[in-house]
């Protein structure tokens, strides 16, 4: 009898090995299935091979009773599907009972937030350029939006990954794909700052580390640190939107979008497998456009 546990491991293993998915998307497969094992154990049902369509339909009906979103109901539905088609590869059982389960219509895309060019301005210069932190969080800022990075990009950036004389910067994106985006010249002059001043008092006494940008204790930056340093600086540019890491990445984007740059080009920079999920920012100008025109046209 394969047991839960068991087959997750087997699973996330196969989709680390074989695809190459990230860390975030394997913890959200994890997430999703464990959410599932636990209705199955209450249900009574503690192994692989005992799963039915029924069962599937009871969880996805539970979701829905307790609140749950549509995008989140559909991308659990999805986690199992994965599952399911792993478990049925590795002949842990025969049938597949998700196969005839219809897809759950997807949501209508949601906008993202962006900030305005005022607002980002406010942002970056937040942080004091007297202290060492200052000089990093400025740095780490300018580079968030002036790259359109994925924080988790962002945090994981080594000091080998940027050239400040060349302006270009090679994140490792989802799936561990490099990709190279430039940098301009505030983004230069505020990483060459930190590089001379701030990380070497930084990581004085502390051991030697290839991290990019450091922590005052002298590790790696995290994502939690970020996202608290973020919404720190959103409160004293008394930025009133909810702020988050990422919305830096859509204010980019709408950004560059909005001053006329190639679609193609900004789907290469963020690192966008489908032009499709890159034209979502389209949308967020087009958005722009109508509130301007509903405004401002006399017959509006």
């Amino acid at each position: 009898m394969t047991t839960f546990p068991k087959s997750l491991d087997a699973f996330l293993s196969n989709m680390s090995a074989e695809r190459g998915l990230s860390q975030n998307t394997l913890t959200a497969y994890q997430y999703d299935l464990t959410q599932f094992f636990e209705f199955l154990s209450a249900q009574q049902v503690t192994s692989v091979s005992a799963i039915t369509p029924g069962h599937v339909y009871d969880f996805l009906a539970h979701l829905r009773r307790i609140g749950q979103r549509p995008a989140s109901v559909s991308r659990k539905l999805i986690s199992i599907k994965m599952w399911m088609q792993f478990l049925c590869r590795d002949g842990l059982r025969k049938d597949d009972p998700t196969s005839r389960l219809d897809k759950i219509k997807p949501p209508p895309l949601r906008l993202p937030h962006t900030l305005s060019l005022i607002e980002i301005e406010r942002l970056i210069v937040a942080p004091t350029t007297e202290t060492p932190t200052g000089l990093r969080d400025r740095a780490m800022l300018e580079m968030m939006y002036g790259c359109g990075l994925r924080v988790s990009e962002l945090v994981t950036l080594k000091s080998g990954d940027v050239d400040t004389r060349a302006g270009l910067v090679r994140p490792f994106g989802k799936g561990g794909k490099e990709r190279q985006v430039p940098m301009g010249d505030g983004i230069r002059d505020s990483l060459a700052a930190y590089l001379k001043s701030s990380r070497p008092k930084l990581l004085e006494k502390k051991p030697p580390t290839t991290a990019l940008f450091v922590t005052h204790r002298g590790g790696p930056m995290t994502r939690q640190h970020f996202l608290v340093l973020v919404k720190t600086y959103a409160r004293q540019a008394q930025i009133a939107k909810t702020i988050s890491p990422h919305i830096l990445r859509h204010s980019f984007a709408t950004h560059l979008l909005s001053g006329g740059a190639d679609l193609r080009a900004i789907q290469e920079m963020l690192g966008h497998v489908s032009v499709q999920t890159t034209q979502r920012y389209t949308r967020v100008d087009v958005a722009r456009l109508r509130e301007a025109y509903d405004k401002a046209h006399p017959r509006a």
